[in-house]
């Protein structure tokens, strides 16, 4: 998707007001696009009733899903499935809800190299992992 595609768009970031997200945004904008910034504190992506009202609200053109449950190093370690779980959930929710709502042009979903072993070659191949 090139720069001048996002002019006049109306983006959906969740995490927007994240270290990466807001990094998004920025550029966001300064291609010409409407950004909705997407916050834990309004929308509890867990909950899929969030996301619901998160694509009722932002009635966007293109969602990028940029939120996480994170912590560090310390924090992945003692709660490993916690993690897991909310990241799963607000991704599947984003998901379903994204097909539920029928306006929407494009869904980008980002991850984390956190997710792959420390020292797995690159470029990465899935029987390296």
């Amino acid at each position: 998707m090139n720069v001048s595609s996002l002019q006049e768009k109306r983006i959906a970031v969740t995490g927007g007001a994240g270290f990466l997200g807001s990094c998004v945004v920025r550029r966001l904008k300064n291609a010409g696009s409407e950004v909705f910034v997407v916050r834990s504190r309004d929308y509890d992506l867990v909950q899929r009733e969030a996301a619901a009202q998160l694509y009722a609200d932002a009635e966007p053109d293109i969602v990028i899903h940029l939120t996480a449950s994170v912590g560090g190093i310390g924090a992945n370690r003692n709660n490993p499935g916690r993690f897991f779980y909310e990241n799963m959930a607000m991704g599947l929710n984003v998901i379903e809800e994204a097909h539920r709502y029928a306006k929407l042009g494009k869904l980008v979903i980002v991850g984390t190299t956190c997710s792959y072993p420390k020292f797995t070659p690159t470029p990465f191949k899935e029987e390296d992992l």
